[in-house]
């Protein structure tokens, strides 16, 4: 990363206004974009080559252990048997350990909302970056001959379908306007995730420490995809007893630092 004075940073990003540059910015040439539905189908193509089954509209309603195997009840009523259940359920991670009888690891879900709107005509979109207050407060990026932007918001919300709320919208609005030369005239899509928090803000993976069998794989916060990949293969790792993958023990994380014994313990 590097610092820019006002004048290189309205340079590279000629629609922020020059009250909004006048303490300069900072930037991260080597900042990519992923296309997180070519990675999550990479992922899913996977999966299904190495023989899992994605199943949807599946909810577990029920968890049971016995003889050293779970009893897994579905919503449509039909049963399940496995050795080992990985809780990798998201915004629902303590719901599922609780069902299991597990203690929860304090996990916070927080909305977070997205939109999409038009750019004006005869912008060199590809060549523009991504621009975010220092605050983190509001963001907007080029997105296929568009803008996406977003509030930058983290609402504390139960574990649901998470619909974007007006408010959230029109707070990002005002101020990617008030900071920019855009006038967002119309919102052409909008959709809301949750972001799953510990207290740590760190991953959550490892096996259960009182009840046998549940492994989590929680917490990812928002770097569920940037993190995919590494976190998949430590959770494997880990849940086949091989221990901490060697590249990433040699960046200095440690089981201790991740397992759910640290919340549910003590």
């Amino acid at each position: 990363m590097r610092w820019l004075d006002p004048g290189e940073t309205l340079r590279l990003q000629p629609l922020l206004k020059p009250e909004a540059a006048a303490g300069g910015a900072i930037f991260e040439p080597e900042a990519d974009d992923m296309d997180v539905a070519a990675i999550h189908g990479g992922f899913l193509r996977g999966a299904r080559a190495a023989g899992a089954m994605l199943r949807l509209d599946a909810e577990i309603t029920t968890l049971e252990r016995k003889d050293g195997q779970w009893k897994i009840g579905l919503r449509d009523g039909e049963s399940l048997a496995a050795k080992t259940v990985v809780n990798a359920s998201g915004a629902w991670a303590d719901v599922l350990a609780q069902l299991a009888g597990a203690r929860p690891v304090g996990l916070v879900p927080k909305r977070r909302t997205a939109f999409t709107f038009d750019a004006p005509v005869g912008l060199d979109l590809p060549h523009l970056p991504m621009a975010i207050d220092f605050d983190e407060t509001w963001y907007f990026k080029p997105e296929v001959g568009q803008f996406l932007a977003s509030p930058a918001d983290e609402t504390p919300s139960p574990p649901c379908d998470a619909q974007p709320e007006e408010m959230d919208i029109a707070i990002a609005v005002e101020r990617i306007e008030t900071a920019t030369m855009l006038k967002i005239r119309r919102i052409k899509n909008k959709w809301a995730g949750l972001r799953s928090f510990v207290a740590d803000k760190n991953l959550v993976v490892g096996y259960d420490p009182t009840v046998e069998g549940l492994f989590w794989l929680a917490g990812q916060g928002g770097y569920g995809i940037q993190t995919g990949e590494s976190a998949g293969r430590l959770a494997a790792s880990l849940a086949l007893g091989r221990g901490m993958p060697g590249d990433i023990a040699g960046l200095g994380v440690s089981e201790a630092a991740l397992s759910p014994a640290r919340f549910t313990q003590g």
